[in-house]
């Protein structure tokens, strides 16, 4: 606990920037979707035909897994705030649409006869019966609304968007428990704020309708005019997209910057998001892998590490000792892939996944049947051993290779548990021996598990043999891991620019990019 308060006081500003950022996406994104939400409820009282196609229709949306959604309105939005309000104004749409429907049509018959009998017309009947009376129902739409998108604008981290998210994302990635209750608790106690400050409106609805709607207007304007306006200031500076473990690892940003010299504005993107980011020109620059497949699909451009700064990133299998003393066999099985898949290989691989849509489960298998190896056996559910992977498609398909070969050369049954967000999440489960082995680069066991010393770092750079052998001892003393033969390629990490930037701009290292950052505007 002390730790954590300590953590709060370090970085007591930076919550503070993100849970203004955490209130602006929420009430931006509530107050559309009040404005609209009511309107279609009205819509929808009086029009009955369109109520079923209407609720059906949000209804749909709300089942939209959030970081899906965000997918899919990045291409068209970019990055940043404006996709991060759309999909928080889509799912505050069903509390509210459906309430205040819900409010109208439960207004009692006798009273709008009466109020028929009294003379008032149709419109006056909606807004001095229907709308006062249903009104309660609205503020209970509006608070279910606030208190679920507070939640969801958590996820927004992912697109650049702020908020407390870039805490809990950052502490998901970085297994670092005080990141994440930093961003959980303040998002938490938000979220019942909302609801109680609703909630005692709530109870005062008969007097507040009025004061209600003025006050939603006046916000709505000041809101927009602060946050939407900005957005549309053009920005010719060249921006990044990184990946918080990028950001934050040793051999990440921080360290490039400082060994090349140079400094670029920057937002933490999800690693699935970023490649799409660069290729729509919502950023410039990423830290991609040399092997990736999307770089030939988007036409990417891979940048020199002329000052030879990344270390080599050469695969292999990281494997629990207590698991090859039960299953010695397992070795042998796992080293059939040693040596055997070039860099060009991997990312014909990687890109048939990516951008052809094929599983990866299936290219492993195709790629091992071309070796010649045996793919029939598969088996499926409870396991002797537990593969896990990163969540990137590489580790996805390395992962089924190696369970492939294990149970059709050694007999063991494999579980896989696949999809891990960090490094580091894997290597808990890996300690804990909730997982028993998983494909692990030399280049990330050498700066983020073991966490060499620059003069080791040093002495070791871009000596391929010399760093497998240094992490594969040291992994075996520390952790009581092994590991299997490397596998041959070397995915190491690369700055990428669309090609048509790198043509502008006459970039062909990383060095280039450091002068044309450095150059006077």
């Amino acid at each position: 606990m002390r730790e954590f308060w300590n953590f709060i006081r370090q970085n007591i500003t930076e919550i503070g920037e993100q849970t203004l950022e955490h209130i602006q996406l929420t009430l931006i994104s509530l107050l559309i979707a009040t404005l609209i939400g009511v309107s279609l409820g009205i819509l929808i009282s009086q029009k009955k035909r369109l109520a079923k196609p209407v609720l059906t229709v949000v209804n749909v949306i709300q089942t939209i897994p959030s970081i899906a959604l965000l997918g899919f309105l990045l291409p068209v939005f970019g990055i940043g705030v404006v996709p991060a309000i759309i999909a928080l104004f889509l799912y505050a749409l069903l509390p509210i649409v459906r309430n205040t429907y819900t409010g109208i049509k439960e207004v009692d018959r006798e009273v709008l006869e009466a109020a028929t009998a009294m003379g008032m017309s149709r419109p006056q009947i909606l807004l001095k019966v229907e709308l006062p009376l249903a009104f309660p129902y609205v503020l209970a739409g509006i608070r279910t609304a606030s208190v679920i998108n507070v939640g969801v604008a958590t996820l927004s981290a992912f697109i650049a968007a702020g908020g407390l998210g870039e805490f809990i994302l950052r502490g998901i990635q970085l297994n670092n428990a005080n990141m994440i209750l930093a961003g959980a608790i303040p998002a938490s106690l938000l979220a019942l704020f909302f609801d109680a400050t609703l909630g005692l409106l709530q109870k005062q609805s008969a007097r507040l309708l009025r004061p209600f709607l003025y006050g939603f207007m006046l916000l709505f304007l000041a809101l927009f005019i602060y946050v939407l306006i900005p957005l549309s200031n053009d920005n010719e500076q060249l921006t990044g997209g990184f990946p918080t473990e990028f950001v934050q690892r040793e051999d990440g940003l921080n360290k490039l910057m400082e060994a090349y010299e140079f400094d670029i504005e920057y937002v933490e993107l999800d690693p699935g998001l970023m490649y799409q980011a660069l290729k729509n020109k919502k950023v410039d620059v990423i830290s991609g892998f040399s092997t990736d497949g999307r770089i030939k699909a988007y036409d990417l451009f891979t940048l020199e590490d002329d000052l030879n700064y990344f270390p080599p990133y050469h695969a292999a299998a990281m494997v629990r000792n207590e698991v090859l003393k039960e299953y010695p066999e397992l070795l042998e099985a796992l080293n059939l892939l040693g040596q055997r898949i070039s860099d060009s290989k991997m990312a014909e691989l990687n890109y048939r996944v990516d951008e052809l849509k094929e599983q990866p489960a299936d290219v492993a298998k195709d790629f091992l049947h071309e070796l010649g190896m045996k793919t029939a056996v598969e088996r499926n559910g409870e396991g002797d051993l537990i593969m896990g992977s990163k969540a990137f498609t590489e580790n996805y398909i390395l992962a089924h290779m190696y369970s492939i070969l294990i149970e059709n050369y050694s007999g063991i049954d494999v579980e896989q548990k696949l999809g891990f967000g960090g490094t580091k999440l894997l290597m808990d489960a890996m300690k804990a021996g909730e997982v028993d082995l998983y494909p692990e680069y030399t280049g990330t066991a050498l700066l983020l598990l073991l966490k060499a010393n620059s003069e080791t770092i040093d002495s070791l750079m871009q000596k391929n043999d010399a760093v497998y052998q240094y992490v594969k001892a040291q992994t075996n003393k520390e952790f009581g891991f092994s590991w299997s033969e490397p596998i041959g390629f070397n995915n190491t990490f690369a700055l990428m620019v669309r090609k048509n930037t790198a043509e502008k701009y006459s970039l062909k290292s990383i060095s280039d990019l450091a002068a044309l950052l450095n150059k006077p505007d």
